[in-house]
């Protein structure tokens, strides 16, 4: 589970991501990035800015079974990235119906690649 800070929730803060980020497909998902995230007004100032995710998973993906099981997994591979993201950035991961029927250690390799290419890692630490 991701913690409430690091999730988001509301739809113009999607928006933003996906209007203004930076996009990477990959076969099982569409990754948006926005490493500043515009300042919000009634935001907790007194928690330090972490890193931020949002799911995206439509019903192309498969029933309402198959979706929650594609979020949770892409919820667990995100949490272990988001600390390659800055503390203002804001991720968005649309799942595409091939994400259906991927595997954990797939859409954790989806993630990666796509991450690599957004924040341009050539070469990842093992």
């Amino acid at each position: 589970m991701l913690p409430a800070q690091a999730r988001l929730r509301r739809r113009p803060e999607f928006t933003a991501v996906v209007r203004t980020g930076r996009r990477a497909g990959r076969p099982t998902m569409v990754l948006h990035y926005l490493p500043e995230r515009p300042e919000q007004s009634g935001g907790d100032v007194t928690s330090p800015p972490t890193a931020r995710a949002g799911f995206v998973v439509g019903k192309t993906v498969g029933n309402s079974v198959v979706r929650h099981r594609v979020t949770r997994r892409l919820r667990a591979v995100v949490r272990e990235e988001l600390h390659r993201l800055p503390p203002t950035a804001d991720l968005v991961v649309r799942a595409r119906p091939e994400a259906g029927a991927a595997t954990s250690g797939l859409l954790r390799r989806d993630l990666e690649s796509g991450l690599d290419r957004l924040l341009g890692d050539r070469v990842r630490q093992p």
